[in-house]
Order: structure tokens, then C-alpha cells, then sequence
């Protein structure tokens, strides 16, 4: 080979790399498109998702006059379907706006009426960005004289398009646990201090960020998400309920990624990516005392459904209360808990979950966690109206 046919081939080579290269890192840096934006709002509370076809960066910045909050989001486009305007006019938010503010950032504004605080998080499969506003609560302008009703929202797992776990024998979670929510609604309702609410009572498909919103646009004093269990290991069993917090124990990453829909491998990716974001929402539920009170309402929840279930079947297993990051609790208001009822990847549990009593007794283990729970609450009031509906004299 010539001296000049070798640098010939030096030069092509070296193009063919540099094409290949570009032409890679264009492809991996193609813009996020902001596909949609919803919005759900409640007496002192406003709920805004950005949906993206992926998770981006971004920065926030709150300015004023007119006061108004913005978000930027980094490497995106927006969709020319999307409504750009969305009116709200709830005593929090105007309006909220999306436009491309430059050549790879979109701008989503949140023009503000009144607010005190806000939270804001990226949630992944399907990619969305979170954002919850906080109003300033109004003063009661009269004393109650009825004692006030504890509400309570049930949020059966999965529905419509999304089973949920599927058993061996072919059972979905999604019907199993809205029957419990079902029964376990009906059994809360004889007490006449309660007033519940289902996120769902049929089969239908709701995304993990209404359920929330729901249970926040009814100012819920419970929120309890009842979910069946799924492993590998088709010999697990027993039953377990979680609590929103930080974790590192493998097994609760492998349930929190299995009900948030996405991978294991993602779960520990968006849990060490938006570390701070998550670390701000942990930091309000230990300042609010909600963390404490989650962690009763758990407990009474667990070692109710494991005495009950313990005096009529053999073999259950008590895994305790366990943390993990679900979404389906992120930006709940109130002492909120994720039970996962039974392992319905386990032939013998399956089996179970399809017996009416067995669903029966899971939901009168529940209600009478909750009556425990409800009857130790700090408020007098709560506690007064408890006692007199109930009939207990205690």
C-alpha cells in the first residue's frame, strides 16, 4: 500500500467513525416530547402531571408579579396535539401554560391565585412529572357541634387494561382486591363515623397519580391501597403492608417496582436520580407526624389481618411492616399504607384469594384494623364521635 492510498484510508476511516459516532449521539439525544397535561384540584389542594415519553431534567423558579411558578424542561419538545392552555380558576391556580420556550427546553407555567407550598417529582413507565400545589386552609368560621366523620379512601389495585399479578391458575389481582375493597368498604360503613370512598368500584383502568389526587380531593384522614403479592418464588407466601419511606431491602424494591410497573433495574435508577425530590417529600410526612401515624395505622392493619387469618388457615406467614418508595402513595396528605393481602403467585394462596370467605375475612381483618386504629386517634373529637356512633362506651 502507498504512503497516499494509506492516509486515504486513514482520512475514510476516520470519517466513517465520526459519522457513526454523531449520528449515535444525535439518536440518544433526540428531545423528550410533553405529550399531555392534566390537572385535578380540591379544597386547598391542586394536582398538575406533565406526561413525557421519557423522564427529563429539570429547574424551577417562582417570579412575580403577576405571580406565577414555572418549570423547564430540559431536552423537549412539545406535541402539537397538546392543549398549550388549561384553565383552572380553583382558588390555587389560574391557569396553567405550556410553550417551547427555546429551541430544546418546554416551559410549563402555573399562573398562582394563592399558594403556600408546593412539591414537585418525576415519575417513570409512563414518564410524568408531578405537581402538587398547596393552598392556604381557611379558618373555620363556626365551631362544629358534630363530631367530624373520618373519611377514608380504598384504592383497589390495578383495573381495566393493567391485571396486576396473574396467578397460575389464571386469577388477576385487579378483581381479587376490588372485591376485598368491595367487602371491606361495606364492613367500615357500619360504623357510622366513617364515610368511605373507592378510588374504583369497577374495572377500570386509573393511573397511580389520580389515585392519589382522588384521595387528596376528598381530604382524606386514610388512604389504604390493597394490593395481592407476586414472586418468582411460587413457594412465597404470607402478608406484608408497607409504608411510604426510603429503603434498600431488595425484596421491598422488587414489590415497589412490580405495583409501579416498571423494572427493577428502573426503580433503583429513578430512586438514586431523583433522590432529592424523593427526600423532600419523606421530610414533610416526618414533619407532619404523618410518617408515625403510618406507621400505626400499618401495624394495626397487619397484626389484625395476621390474627384473624392466623385463628382459621394454616401456614400464614407474618412478613411484617416493610418501607418501599410507592408511587401510588407519593403526595398523599394523610396517613396512607400499601397492603399487599396474600401472594396470589402461590398456587395454595391463589386458591384462597378466590374463596369468597377467605376475601371475606381479609376485609373484616382490615376494618377492624382501621376501628383500632381510628379509636386511638389524637383527636378528641374524632375519638368522641368514634365512641357514640360505634356504641362502645369505653
Amino acid at each position: 500500500m502507498t504512503r497516499r492510498n494509506f492516509i486515504f484510508s486513514l482520512l475514510s476511516l476516520k470519517v466513517f467513525f465520526s459519522s457513526f459516532f454523531s449520528s449515535k449521539n444525535a439518536h440518544a439525544s433526540d428531545p423528550v416530547d410533553v405529550k399531555d397535561i392534566r390537572q385535578w384540584s380540591s379544597k386547598g389542594y391542586t394536582r398538575v402531571a406533565v406526561d413525557l415519553s421519557a423522564p427529563v431534567e429539570f429547574s424551577n423558579k417562582r417570579i412575580s408579579n403577576p405571580d406565577r411558578l414555572y418549570f423547564d424542561l430540559k431536552n423537549t419538545k412539545i406535541s402539537k396535539e397538546i392543549n398549550t392552555t388549561l384553565p383552572v380558576g380553583d382558588g390555587i391556580l389560574k391557569t396553567v401554560r405550556a410553550g417551547q420556550f427555546n429551541q430544546d427546553t418546554v416551559r410549563v407555567v402555573l399562573d398562582l391565585e394563592e399558594i403556600k407550598d408546593f412539591k414537585v417529582f418525576m415519575l417513570d413507565d409512563p414518564a410524568r412529572l408531578i405537581i402538587d400545589v398547596y393552598g392556604h386552609k381557611k379558618a373555620a368560621k363556626t365551631k362544629e357541634i358534630v363530631p367530624a366523620l373520618t373519611t377514608i379512601v380504598l384504592d383497589p389495585g390495578h383495573g381495566g387494561h393493567d391485571p396486576g399479578a396473574v396467578g397460575p391458575n389464571g386469577l388477576y389481582e385487579k378483581d381479587v382486591v376490588l372485591d376485598i375493597s368491595l367487602k371491606l368498604k361495606k364492613a367500615l360503613s357500619e360504623n357510622q363515623a366513617f364515610k368511605v370512598f373507592l378510588t374504583r368500584e369497577r374495572d377500570i383502568f386509573i393511573p397511580l397519580e389520580e389515585r392519589t389526587a382522588f384521595a387528596n380531593s376528598k381530604n382524606a384522614d386514610l388512604f389504604i391501597s390493597i394490593h395481592a403479592n407476586a414472586s418468582p418464588n411460587r413457594s412465597a407466601r404470607g402478608i406484608e403492608t408497607y409504608l411510604l419511606n426510603w429503603t434498600n431491602d431488595e425484596e421491598s424494591i422488587r414489590v415497589s417496582a412490580r405495583e409501579n410497573a416498571i423494572s427493577i433495574k428502573k426503580m433503583k435508577a429513578q430512586m438514586n436520580k431523583f433522590k432529592s425530590e424523593v427526600s423532600a417529600i419523606l421530610g414533610d410526612l416526618m414533619r407532619d407526624n404523618k410518617r408515625d401515624e403510618s406507621i400505626k395505622l400499618a401495624n394495626y392493619i397487619q397484626n389484625s389481618i395476621i390474627s384473624e387469618l392466623g385463628e382459621k388457615y394454616s401456614e400464614v406467614r407474618n412478613h411484617g411492616v416493610k418501607n418501599a418508595l410507592f408511587y401510588v402513595l407519593f403526595g398523599a396528605k394523610m396517613p396512607s399504607v400499601l397492603a399487599e393481602v396474600s401472594f396470589i403467585s402461590n398456587p395454595a394462596e391463589e386458591k384462597l384469594l378466590s374463596k369468597e370467605d377467605y376475601k371475606a375475612h381479609i376485609a373484616k381483618a382490615m376494618a377492624d384494623g382501621v376501628n383500632t386504629y381510628a379509636a386511638a386517634m389524637p383527636s378528641e373529637q374524632k375519638v368522641a364521635g368514634l365512641k357514640k356512633s360505634a356504641g362502645t362506651g369505653k
